[in-house]
């Protein structure tokens, strides 16, 4: 998914496989685009709100999984931030596209070393993540180890993907789609999104303060960057559902035709974008 975009940060997994590894690997053809689609559709929405939170002149930014680096870059040109450090397990985007203030790091959320071993003591305005703990094992003792991040009063932002109405709402090539690559994914790379409603209540319970969240789902436009997106997701992610049995290579076929049906009427999977600040000054 979209800063799914990419190969995101991400860990280990209660599958066999991991995000960037047996699924969605940055060196695949074609794999670049397909997160910067989910880019186009999230990251004005992530900037918008990183720039209410303070993000702006001399503040100092960590993005985890930062992918193909559109929201790291975004926060140096537009946000005018003094420095982002880009943290992935794969850099090769960042690195070929480099960009005064970005430094690219490159490192894994799971490794005890993601810290202040890595980073130094805490010098972090801003620490963001999207689409980044949905691939990880214990997103409670994830959402821990970021809060410890920022310095004191700095802020960190979680954002990941809600699917609000799949298993509730009447089946469709798309509903049928979707629910099968969620399953798909949750048997392969251990992708789960049914924690990231209770993200607020994790962050409090990591010790930040004045926490809170919003919801934003996209539109389902035919060619629009999101429905692009899901078509491309599919056709990555189609062996993983198939195998579940739910739909079969004709039926991926006819929902991505549904996402190019003016006709057609659902809601998007959403983003969930959740923020607290480090106690102190």
């Amino acid at each position: 998914m979209a800063q799914e975009a990419g190969s995101r940060l991400h860990g280990g997994s209660d599958g066999p496989g991991r995000y960037g590894e047996r699924m969605f690997r940055p060196g695949d053809e074609g794999e670049s685009a397909r997160v910067d689609l989910g880019a186009l559709t999230y990251d004005p929405l992530t900037l918008a709100r990183l720039r209410q939170l303070g993000a702006g002149p001399g503040w100092r930014c960590l993005d985890v999984g930062a992918g193909t680096g559109t929201v790291a870059r975004a926060l140096l040109r537009e946000a005018g931030v003094a420095e982002v450090v880009a943290a992935d397990r794969d850099i090769r985007f960042l690195r070929d596209r480099p960009l005064p203030g970005l430094t690219p790091v490159e490192a894994d959320v799971t490794s005890d070393r993601f810290g202040p071993a890595l980073f130094g003591p805490a010098r972090f305005d801003l620490v963001h993540a999207r689409f980044v703990l949905m691939h990880l094992p214990s997103p409670a003792r994830m959402i821990e180890r970021l809060a410890g991040l920022p310095a004191p009063g700095g802020v960190l932002v979680v954002s990941d993907a809600v699917d609000l109405t799949t298993g509730t709402a009447p089946d469709t090539p798309y509903t049928i789609a979707l629910r099968a690559m969620w399953q798909g994914l949750r048997r392969t790379i251990g992708t789960d999104v049914s924690w990231v409603p209770h993200c607020p209540q994790l962050m409090v319970a990591a010790g930040l303060e004045s926490v809170a969240a919003e919801i934003h789902v996209p539109p389902l436009i035919p060619g629009s960057p999101n429905n692009r997106f899901w078509a491309r997701t599919w056709d990555r992610a189609r062996p993983v559902m198939v195998a579940t049995g739910l739909v079969d290579d004709a039926g991926i076929d006819e929902a991505e035709r549904w996402l190019d049906d003016p006709t057609g009427a659902a809601l998007s999977p959403g983003m969930l974008t959740a923020w607290g600040r480090r106690p102190g000054p």
